[in-house]
């Protein structure tokens, strides 16, 4: 009975003395997540949705928008506003596109080619030099020149409009040279879609 009792009181003693060292961890006090007491009665707003899913076919979870989609949402505006055809720069008194300028129109085509219900207006610009009358039909050349070279890539001529606004409307107001380049030129509107 002895031993019995002895190692009765061994056990007590160790469950005791681990108990003290290696205490229970600490309560965790329940945070508003985890404890449905504590949660209003208002469900969270749901996490907000990237622009470009939609929910899917079956109401089921979101799907992402197709290219085609997401292009046929944007307004106009929108797409002016994301340049999506490059403008193409002419040299002092010219109306010849360069080698950069080629290189430009040809990605502008490749854009005109997959998205073949758009129109554009071709804007003819030019530098502040010069008459009034002799920049707007120097303008009126160059977006003539970018128009034809656009054809030329197997664009539809009916879906390109130009027009000359001379000087009326530099894009850089400084005289010098470096603003007066970035006037000569053939800018792009987007018109329909």
């Amino acid at each position: 009975m002895r031993v019995i009792r002895f190692w009765f009181i061994s056990i007590v003693w160790v469950a005791v003395a681990g108990s003290a060292c290696h205490g229970r961890p600490p309560a965790i006090a329940p945070t508003m997540s985890s404890s449905p007491l504590l949660q209003s009665s208002r469900p969270p707003a749901p996490p907000p949705q990237p622009a470009r899913l939609t929910a899917g076919p079956s109401g089921g979870g979101a799907m992402p928008l197709s290219e085609e989609e997401a292009f046929r949402r944007k307004s106009l505006q929108q797409l002016n506003a994301e340049h999506p055809l490059g403008d193409v720069f002419f040299n002092y008194d010219q109306a010849v596109l360069g080698d950069a300028a080629r290189t430009v129109l040809q990605g502008d085509a490749a854009w005109l080619l997959k998205w073949k219900q758009t129109t554009v207006r071709i804007e003819g610009h030019c530098d502040e030099r010069g008459t009034a009358e002799y920049n707007l039909a120097l303008g009126q050349k160059r977006a003539a020149a970018t128009r034809d070279y656009l054809v030329s890539l197997g664009v539809d001529s009916a879906r390109v409009a130009t027009t000359s606004l001379g000087k009326e409307e530099p894009f850089c107001q400084a005289s010098n040279e470096g603003c007066w380049s970035q006037n000569r030129r053939g800018h792009f509107l987007v018109t329909a879609k």
